[in-house]
């Protein structure tokens, strides 16, 4: 469970990071929130399974910072699939 909201949190700071970055994909503060904590889930879930057991357990150091790699990365591709979804739609 302390993976999955390590995940979560990461991933709205991914959103929000490539949000800052991406101004042309920025949904806004909470549209970049929402989009990198859904990012941020299912990132984390796919790179614990990838890593097997290295991102899977604990809340040793490697653990830890494999989520939140997992996480901020997820968050950060979420926020640019979607942003880039919602400009297209604006054509």
């Amino acid at each position: 469970m302390e993976q999955l909201i390590i995940q979560l949190i990461s991933g709205a700071v991914g959103g929000n990071v490539a949000g800052g970055v991406m101004k042309n994909l920025s949904l806004g503060t909470l549209g970049n929130s929402i989009a990198g904590i859904v990012g941020g889930g299912i990132g984390g879930q796919i790179l614990s399974a990838v890593m097997g057991g290295a991102g899977g357990g604990g809340l040793d150091i490697g653990s830890i910072l494999t989520q939140v790699a997992g996480g901020g990365v997820g968050g950060g591709i979420a926020l640019a699939v979607v942003g880039v979804i919602k400009n297209m739609m604006a054509k």
